[in-house]
């Protein structure tokens, strides 16, 4: 959840609280202009006559590309280069009952990646080199007695790429290098008695992470690590006895 929210780049739509909202807060429907988290009846939702209910729909068409090349050479603290890229974000936050019904698309006119070429030389304290690119992220926090989502994601991107080529060397502390590549993830967390959740995602894009590093003379820890992920949730349901 950290990770996502440091890319977060997103706007929502809030609606007043209605009955008509509960009723139709529904199932499944991809030939609709949300890409199917709207539409039909009957997903079990618990009417409530006040708190916040948030429909986001983004679509992007478009490729989405970061590319950051630098070096880095003797300072006095630390050094870090950090590049990401997304097709569509949203965070939500709240502290009412709280409905979310969630649609996020990216088209297959585009791309989303980033990539990162950095050096790094004489650090005295740490190194690290971070890249990412989301296709599809969706971040839902609240702390209700009811909280109910709908996520729905489809990636269809060329390509979701991160790419890292680095050379650190003579540093003081750690050297860290980590990258990662995720068509969509989905996390949500609630202390709510009662948390409904009905998620789908879909991937159909090429999901690739590559890292090229080279690590020399680290006084502490060396790290690298690389992950490429087609779909992902974590659900947390904290206890409330």
């Amino acid at each position: 959840m950290k990770t996502l929210k440091a890319l977060l780049a997103a706007s929502a739509v809030i609606l007043s609280t209605s009955a008509g909202f509960a009723q139709t807060y529904g199932s499944w429907n991809e030939g609709s202009s949300s890409g199917g988290a709207g539409a039909s009846s009957g997903w079990a939702g618990s009417p409530t006559s006040s708190g916040s209910n948030i429909v986001n729909g983004q679509i992007n068409l478009q490729t989405n590309w970061s590319n950051l090349t630098g070096s880095i050479d003797t300072t006095g603290s630390d050094a870090t280069a950090t590049g990401a890229a997304a097709g569509n974000l949203i965070d939500i936050t709240t502290m009412n009952n709280t409905r979310v019904q969630n649609s996020q698309i990216v088209g297959s006119s585009g791309s989303v990646g980033s990539n990162v070429a950095v050096d790094m030389n004489n650090v005295w304290g740490n190194a690290g080199v971070a890249n990412q690119a989301v296709c599809n992220g969706a971040s839902v926090s609240t702390d209700p007695t009811y909280a109910s989502t709908q996520n729905f994601q489809k990636c269809n991107a060329t390509d979701t790429f991160s790419g890292i080529t680095t050379n650190i060397s003579n540093v003081a502390g750690n050297a860290v290098v980590q990258g990662s590549a995720i068509g969509n993830t989905f996390e949500a967390d609630s202390n709510a008695p009662n948390m409904p959740i009905l998620s789908r995602q879909i991937n159909t894009s090429g999901v690739t992470s590559n890292i090229n590093t080279n690590l020399y003379n680290v006084g502490g820890t060396a790290s690298l690590s690389s992950s490429a992920i087609g779909n992902s949730s974590q659900i947390i349901h904290y206890s409330t006895n």
